[in-house]
């Protein structure tokens, strides 16, 4: 079907928020979680390809010897060599920088020289050069654990395991907490590249250590990372025999077991919360997982759980009210928005702007307009005063809307255009299609390859049934934007619409799928195309699963229609009853029942 291009989720920000520790969530970046005390000895220093700015290696034993330093005058020469690249560093040019240093390391074997060009040359990027500058570190200070841990993180990351396996060993016999010892090491080779070298590594270095749950969870972090899941569930399985509490061995098991069955997953954080119900990381980790799942109403209950337990914490406030939201219960989502407005919440605008939009959903205009028009200047504010002139069209004063857009000083071109679509969207919602086309086409005059301009443009085209405007906005949009999904799949729901091309309409929206295989409307499209072309079981297939994901009202216009001329009329009727219940004036599902009804 066509749509509009997707917006992020609000509810994406539950998934993400500062409160997570796991790394079971879809859709944010994996953090390395801080388990049982586990401080990452390597967390920067081995991220994979040296992407980060900063080695940070863990903290020297107290007990550690001060390295024997070596008989170095201050020469003219080494103190100009320091003095270049410091200056280097410090001017931005961390490259020359972390040479000058590298030489001076191999000139004085100083092992407080060899680290700092160890340092500066992860800054800068420059891993071979870190590699080099720490094995002098290391030869020259071999007593500092330090040393030790960052060659080997540093050789893991560049695939020289056969290498980094003695250091390994060594970090191993030399540290008194053996558990410790593996929780660093299974991180750090988590993110090897050579996944099944590494998973080699870990097994190697876990003989002998069968008692050890740490072990065991190394062996199933790496064997995870390699892609052999079904020895990563065996191995934290016995990792959680081992020691029946640890937090951290569960979330891993559901983020394994995830990947095949999100309800496994979710059974699995279920029963160990049944058996340690303060375990706030698990709890979280187990709500946020019933938002993947969509099932707001379990999750909201588990926040609300993790809410009595830390009252003030704003991102659980924040993902209560999201999900009241989300259901429609809009007293509670207020109450918890107001509340985070007295706390010291880092978007208090944002919620000005989802307290505006509440009212609106309620029809209580003058409200929305007071919320709106207290949201600041910021990222908020064209947001805001564009939720304010759509309410003032809702008034029925559409003029006093466009007029106010049409005041709102624009801080670069892409405000600019957000303001351009607002105006044509009122017009479009006040059924004045012809104007806003023209509207549009006046923007584009002025940029004629916008690509936001040119979709819409071509969205009206097909409102005011120009399809030669709508076919060509479309092409051209493509040939600017490629990676456009929903280019693709505009033009090819618009062909198979109106029964035109259908195998070109088909690789059209095959294309769109290849650029975006889980959008719901692009899905629905799929299915759209094959019932035109005949296939109605592999349509019903892709139509189904349109619905399944997203049940909006125009899915539910294609899927109810094919399911009652295929005689399926009772599934047909149930589609559209409960599509109709939360969108009673959708224009696309109340024509599509009544033609088909006739």
């Amino acid at each position: 079907m066509l749509s509009q291009a997707p917006l992020k989720s609000a509810l994406a920000r539950i998934l993400c928020g500062a409160f997570v520790t796991g790394a079971l969530l879809a859709g944010c970046a994996q953090q390395p979680a801080q388990r049982s005390g586990e401080q990452a000895a390597l967390q920067r220093t081995a991220a994979a390809g040296g992407e980060e700015k900063r080695a940070v290696p863990a903290p020297q034993p107290k007990s550690e010897a001060k390295p024997e330093l070596p008989k170095q005058e201050l020469s003219r020469e080494i103190l100009y060599e320091l003095l270049l690249a410091e200056v280097a560093g410090q001017r931005g040019n961390p490259a020359v920088a972390a040479q000058a240093y590298a030489d001076l390391a191999r000139q004085t074997r100083d092992p407080r020289i060899a680290r700092r060009a160890t340092e500066i040359a992860l800054f800068a990027h420059m891993n071979t050069l870190a590699i080099e500058s720490a094995r002098i570190w290391h030869e020259t200070d071999p007593g500092s654990r330090r040393s030790l841990q960052v060659l080997a993180g540093l050789l893991v990351n560049a695939g020289q395991l056969e290498e980094a396996e003695p250091h390994l060993k060594e970090l191993l016999s030399s540290e008194g907490n053996v558990a410790n010892a593996f929780a660093q090491l299974g991180r750090t080779l988590a993110g090897a590249k050579d996944k099944e070298g590494a998973l080699r590594v870990v097994q190697d270095l876990a003989l002998g250590h069968a008692d050890v749950p740490q072990a065991h969870y190394a062996v199933a972090q790496v064997a995870f990372a390699a892609g052999h899941d079904d020895l990563a569930l065996k191995e934290v399985r016995t990792a959680r025999e081992l020691r029946p509490d640890w937090d951290g061995a569960v979330l891993l098991e559901a983020e394994v077991l995830q990947k095949r069955s999100g309800d496994e997953a979710l059974a699995s954080l279920a029963d160990y919360l049944q058996k340690y119900p303060n375990s706030r990381e698990v709890r979280l980790a187990h709500a946020r997982m019933l938002v993947t799942q969509k099932r707001y109403a379990d999750a909201r209950g588990e926040f609300q759980k993790l809410l009595q337990d830390f009252p003030g914490n704003a991102d659980v406030v924040y993902a209560v009210a999201l999900l009241s939201v989300q259901l429609h219960d809009y007293p509670l989502a207020e109450e918890n928005l107001r509340r985070l407005l007295d706390m010291d919440y880092r978007d208090k605008d944002g919620i000005r702007l989802y307290l505006g939009q509440i009212a609106e959903e309620q029809n209580k205009y003058d409200d929305a307009l007071k919320w709106y028009s207290s949201v600041a200047a910021g990222e908020q504010f064209i947001p805001a005063q564009i939720r304010y002139a759509q309410v003032l069209s809702k008034q029925g004063k559409l003029d006093e809307a466009r007029a106010r857009l049409r005041k709102m000083a624009a801080s670069g071109g892409e405000q600019r255009v957000q303001l351009i679509l607002a105006e044509a969207q009122l017009l479009r919602d006040a059924k004045r299609e012809q104007e806003a086309f023209d509207f549009i086409g006046k923007a584009l005059a002025a940029e004629p390859d916008q690509p936001e301009l040119l979709y819409d443009y071509a969205m009206l085209a097909e409102r005011v049934d120009r399809m030669d405007v709508l076919e060509s906005s479309l092409r051209k949009l493509i040939k600017i934007r490629p990676d456009y999904a929903h280019a693709y799949n505009a033009l090819g729901y618009s062909l198979a619409e109106r029964n035109m091309r259908l195998g070109e309409a088909r690789q059209l929206i095959e294309q769109a799928l290849k650029l975006a295989p889980d959008d719901s409307f692009i899905v629905d499209s799929m299915g759209w195309v094959l019932y035109r072309m005949g296939d109605i079981p592999e349509a019903l297939s892709w139509l189904r699963k349109a619905f399944a994901e997203r049940p909006d009202p125009e899915i539910a216009a294609h899927l109810g229609e094919v399911l009652w001329v295929t005689g399926k009329r009772g599934e047909a009727e149930k589609v559209w009853a409960e599509a109709s219940e939360k969108n009673p004036k959708n224009e696309a599902l109340t024509k599509t029942i009544q033609r088909l009804k006739q």
